[in-house]
């Protein structure tokens, strides 16, 4: 038997880095390229409208934004906001859907003329000549500000993200600085040195709080430019002494319910690669102490990046050899693992939110998560629902309990029966 895959839901005619899912409008945003080399590679933002048909989740091609020679290479979103990595700077985009029906005569349904995508489903007229009613969609993309958020000789903005009320964002990169930004006017407010080296990834917090992963093999809270602690994630776990670990990905994430709960969750691999390779951990932490609650192992394929679904319920991992996987945060237990799914590094994963068109998107599935690698592949991957029981079920268990009990009492008392 040939090996299992996930569901692709899209290829994109340029490698995929970044990823992120408007729940509101039910669009799956994919980001990537090819750079500024002249290989012929686009680079690009595509915007993909998930629909729900014939029982299955699907994606099509709804827009598509050129990026002329720059890649995105990391994404935030804010309602209809993105603020793309691209290069050294960071460009924020302005995304508009507008649906509107139209008049169409039948007898000019075969124009060849290309306009706003239809929607699948439109009735078609009956008699030539009879007007049609459409349901055309007007998609629009603005550039909005553009800046420069790294400064290093060889300068990339590695992460970016928008704090709660999307009023700021946070950009780090290369030079180990932080950048704190006003949205959308993209005025400077803050900047400090959070690492030496290399900013690997950043959280910011309900509480303003900021979490950053670097290079240095340090973890750090911030709050705005002043330390108020650094993570040690072997104070409760597994120590390695020959062995250096750093932090590669952090993310906050609330706790089910439990409204006013925080946690967050890091992943810690090798910091350099071995024949024998140990395995990589996950860890969650109390979001307000910070201090390391559980720890696990998660294989020893090395993770590339990490997703907390909108709950806080579960969490998405990828690996650099192109496996994804699905954690329940509470207890950090796998429970789904496609080995392999893309064949190359997993770059973004990011999880079907649970509001606005989510649960319609989702069906009878528990969650859905998205992955995006260098192979310029979108997959697909589901974790069915773990507490529904079918109807037929449980009508069938009524019955074999009923029979059951019918039969006990014809041996229990024979001559009342």
């Amino acid at each position: 038997m040939g090996r299992r895959r996930a569901p692709e839901l899209y290829r994109a005619p340029f490698p995929l880095y970044a990823l992120q899912v408007d729940p509101s409008a039910g669009l799956l945003i994919a980001a990537g390229g090819g750079g500024a080399a002249k290989t012929g590679i686009k680079n690009g933002v595509h915007f993909l409208q998930l629909e729900q048909i014939n029982g299955r989740l699907s994606a099509s091609l709804l827009h598509s934004h050129d990026t002329e020679t720059r890649a995105t290479m990391n994404l935030a979103l804010a309602g209809n906001i993105l603020a793309a990595g691209q290069d050294a700077h960071c460009q924020l985009l302005c995304f508009q859907i507008h649906q509107q029906k139209s008049k169409n005569k039948a007898g000019k349904a075969g124009s060849k003329e290309q306009g706003p995508r239809q929607r699948k489903g439109a009735a078609p007229a009956e008699k030539s000549g009879a007007e049609t009613h459409q349901e055309e969609i007007e998609f629009s993309v603005e550039n909005l500000q553009a800046v420069q958020t790294d400064f290093s000789t060889d300068p990339l903005q590695k992460v970016v993200c928008f704090n709660h009320d999307s009023t700021l964002l946070a950009t780090g990169g290369t030079d180990g600085y932080v950048r704190v930004w006003k949205v959308p006017t993209l005025e400077k407010v803050l900047e400090f040195k959070a690492h030496e080296g290399e900013i690997e990834d950043l959280a910011l917090g309900p509480d303003g709080k900021l979490v950053t992963v670097g290079w240095d093999l340090k973890a750090s809270v911030w709050q705005k430019d002043q330390l108020v602690t650094q993570l040690h994630w072997q104070e409760n776990g597994p120590t390695f002494s020959n062995t250096p670990y750093r932090y590669q990905a952090c993310r906050f994430g609330q706790v089910p319910d439990q409204p006013a709960g925080l946690r967050l969750f890091t992943v810690q691999i090798p910091h350099k690669r071995l024949r024998q390779p140990p395995p990589c951990y996950l860890t969650a932490w109390d979001g307000s102490t910070f201090l390391p609650l559980r720890t696990k192992s998660c294989g020893h394929e090395v993770i590339s990046c990490l997703s907390v679904s909108e709950s806080g319920t579960f969490l998405g991992l990828g690996t650099v050899t192109g496996s994804v996987a699905i954690y329940i945060a509470f207890s950090l237990q796998r429970l789904y693992y496609m080995k392999e799914a893309h064949g190359i590094v997993v770059t973004d994963v990011a999880f079907l939110p649970e509001k606005g068109r989510g649960p319609e998107l989702l069906g009878s599935q528990e969650t859905a998560l998205f992955s995006v690698a260098v192979d310029s592949r979108c997959q697909l991957h589901l974790l069915p629902s773990r507490r529904s029981v079918p109807i037929w079920l449980l009508l069938l268990l009524c019955v074999g309990l009923i029979v059951m009990t019918i039969l006990l009492l014809q041996r229990a008392f024979p001559a009342f029966l």
